[in-house]
């Protein structure tokens, strides 16, 4: 292709000249525009919408704050650690039955080392737990309990009355019984006179634990002074005949209880054991026990 061929392509008409002109200027125009104007919107602000921001600010770190907080724990009683307090605590189930069915044998432990002995925890699990452990005043230490020995072997009967405890049945016990016993006022123990005939009579020491006010170390005192050492003579539900507000009136069925039992019995037929009643929804599982000497399936 020739030169001159190439400048045929160049050469326009008047109209096309002008074409080209103004298609310049367009562009510009258009170049200045945009260098020169803003086209972002304009965002309205809503005072509403800042507070709430603000607000939502706060709150998140409020949360942040919660979550990297720990929980307080505070000094405790291991003999009374609750399946849900062993849990949080990091025990076991395993673990936590163990320490349950030690202490379903009215017996205690006194020390770390006891605890472990009981529950098999490991070394790392009692070191955290440890520090938080608060025995009573009157647990005796080792070094305790050999100079106690050796205090016991005086021949001064003084001395000897002093240490031996009496131990009375909580259903004999009266006012002034009760009142003896640290940490137990006239209120408290009109309170446990008044649960005792409520029910009847206490069949366990482990039903202290149901009566409001009474410290874990004020129930081991009373474990200590006090015993069941006969059923007492009480009137048995009989649970296959009791009408619906016999059974809401016992001290541990409530009404919706009562009722469940009555819709059961009526379903399904007499009741033969307490194995039966642990079978309907909301039956305390944990007093059961305790609930069957107050029954009569016959």
């Amino acid at each position: 292709m020739s030169f001159k061929t190439i400048l045929t392509y160049f050469k326009f008409t008047k109209e096309q000249r002008t074409g080209i002109f103004f298609l310049f200027v367009i562009s510009v125009v258009l170049q200045l525009v945009y260098f020169f104007v803003d086209f972002r919107a304009v965002s309205k602000v809503y005072p509403e919408k800042q507070k709430w921001l603000s607000l939502q600010t706060a709150m998140d770190s409020l949360t942040m704050e919660a979550a990297n907080k720990k929980p307080n724990v505070y000094l405790f009683n291991p003999n009374f650690i609750t399946d849900y307090k062993g849990y949080r605590l990091g025990m076991s189930l395993q673990e936590i039955d163990r320490l349950l069915a030690f202490r379903k044998q009215n017996k205690y432990v006194n020390s770390p080392e006891e605890f472990q002995n009981v529950t098999k925890v490991s070394d790392s699990l009692l070191n955290v737990l440890a520090p938080y452990f608060k025995f009573p005043d009157w647990v005796l230490s080792k070094s305790q309990k050999t100079k106690f020995i050796t205090y016991k072997k005086y021949s001064n009967p003084a001395f000897a009355k002093k240490e031996k405890i009496v131990v009375i049945d909580i259903n004999r016990a009266t006012k002034e019984d009760l009142v003896k016993i640290y940490g137990i006022g006239e209120a408290i123990s009109i309170r446990i006179l008044k649960q005792k005939e409520t029910l009847g009579g206490f069949v366990s020491m482990d039903q202290m634990q149901d009566i409001w006010g009474l410290s874990p170390e004020v129930i081991e005192n009373l474990n200590t002074h006090f015993e069941v050492l006969a059923l007492p003579q009480f009137k048995k539900i009989k649970v296959n005949t009791a009408s619906l507000k016999e059974l809401s009136q016992f001290y541990y069925f409530r009404y919706a209880l009562a009722r469940e039992i009555i819709t059961y019995r009526s379903m399904k037929g007499d009741f033969n054991n307490i194995e039966d009643l642990i079978k309907i929804k909301g039956f305390p599982v944990d007093k059961a026990k305790i609930i069957d000497l107050y029954l009569d399936f016959n």
